[in-house]
C-alpha cells in the first residue's frame, strides 16, 4: 500500500511528469527513496534543476495535499498500471498512464467493443442528425468513449445514455474540477450510472495541454475512432493522429461540401480514414 501511496503522491505533483516518474521508478520502484530523500538528493540524483526538486518536494510534503490525496481514495476507484482491473487496451499505448481515477462501473473498462466517437465543440445542425442515423443501430452493441466535452462528445454520450447504451468520458482534468460545467447533469450521470475516467487527481484544475494528453487515452480505449465534424486545426484531429499511432482504425463522416466543420473530415478521408455512409461501414473487432 506505501509503495500506492507514493506513486499517487508523486504522480499528483505538476511538476512530475510521467517521463520523469518512469525514471524513478526505474532507480526504485517503491519510490520510498524520493519520497523520503531532501530535494538536494533529488537535484543530483536524477537529474533534476534545484528549484523544480524543491516544488516537488514541498508538494509530496503538504499535509493538506496529503489530506486531499487520502479522501480521494475514499471516494473514487484508483487503478494503478499494474493492477489487473486496469485497462489492457491503455497498456498497449505508446504512453500509458501511470495512474487511473474512476468513478461508476469498472466492468466497462471490459467492453468487448469500445467505438471512439469525437469531434469539434461546436457542431452545425448536421451533426446531431448524422450521428443518430449512423451511431443508434451500434449502441446497443457498442461502447461509445468520448471526452464528454460540449458538442459530439456530449451527444455522443447522450446517445447511449438515452437509447439503452454504455459509455465513457475521459476528463482532461480532476473530478472536482470537471469541465466543462455546461451540463453538470450529464456529468453526474455519467459518474454513477456510466464510467468517467481521468489520470488526474481529483483536486487538479483543467490546463490546455490536459486535453491533448486526455485524448490519446479516448482513442487509446478503442478499437476505433469515429470522427463526426473536426475543423482542420483542432483537438480532434490531434486525437485521429494519436488513433493512427496507437494502429486503430479511424472512419469519418463526410459533410457537405464547403461546410468548415467538415474539412478536417474530408481531409483525413483523403489520407486513407474510412468513410461512413450508414452503421455497416463501421466494424469495431472485439478486444482481446
Amino acid at each position: 500500500m506505501d509503495d500506492i501511496w507514493n506513486l499517487l503522491l508523486l504522480q499528483s505533483s505538476p511538476n512530475v511528469t510521467r517521463r520523469l516518474l518512469k525514471q524513478m521508478i526505474r532507480q526504485d520502484p517503491s519510490l520510498s527513496t524520493f519520497i523520503h530523500s531532501s530535494s538536494a538528493r533529488w537535484h543530483h540524483q536524477l537529474p533534476l534543476p534545484a528549484e523544480r526538486a524543491y516544488k516537488i518536494q514541498k508538494h509530496i510534503s503538504d499535509p493538506s495535499i496529503q489530506r486531499k490525496l487520502y479522501e480521494s481514495l475514499q471516494r473514487f476507484h484508483v487503478l494503478t498500471i499494474s493492477d489487473h482491473e486496469y485497462p489492457v487496451s491503455l497498456k498497449r499505448i505508446p504512453d500509458p498512464p501511470l495512474v487511473l481515477y474512476a468513478s461508476g462501473d469498472l466492468s466497462l473498462l471490459e467492453h468487448d467493443r469500445c467505438l471512439s466517437v469525437i469531434g469539434t465543440r461546436k457542431p452545425s445542425s448536421y451533426a446531431l442528425p448524422a450521428m443518430k442515423k449512423v451511431l443508434l443501430p451500434l449502441v446497443a452493441s457498442h461502447c461509445l468513449v468520448s471526452g464528454m466535452a460540449q458538442g459530439v462528445d456530449q451527444y455522443a454520450h447522450q446517445l447511449a445514455l438515452r437509447n439503452g447504451g454504455r459509455t465513457i468520458a475521459v476528463l482532461g482534468s480532476g473530478f472536482d474540477c470537471v469541465y466543462p460545467k455546461n451540463d453538470l447533469q450529464l456529468y453526474q450521470q455519467l459518474m454513477t450510472e456510466e464510467l468517467v475516467l481521468t489520470e488526474y487527481a481529483p483536486y487538479v484544475v483543467p490546463q490546455r495541454f490536459h486535453f491533448p494528453e486526455r485524448n490519446r487515452l479516448i482513442s487509446g480505449l478503442s478499437e476505433a475512432t469515429v470522427v463526426v465534424e473536426a475543423r482542420m486545426k483542432s483537438g480532434t484531429m490531434i486525437t485521429v493522429d494519436q488513433a493512427l499511432e496507437q494502429g486503430k482504425d479511424v472512419y469519418a463522416f463526410p459533410g457537405p461540401v464547403g461546410s468548415e466543420t467538415s474539412e478536417g473530415c474530408h481531409f483525413i478521408i483523403d489520407q486513407g480514414a474510412r468513410i461512413v455512409h450508414t452503421h455497416h461501414d463501421i466494424v469495431v473487432p472485439e478486444q482481446r
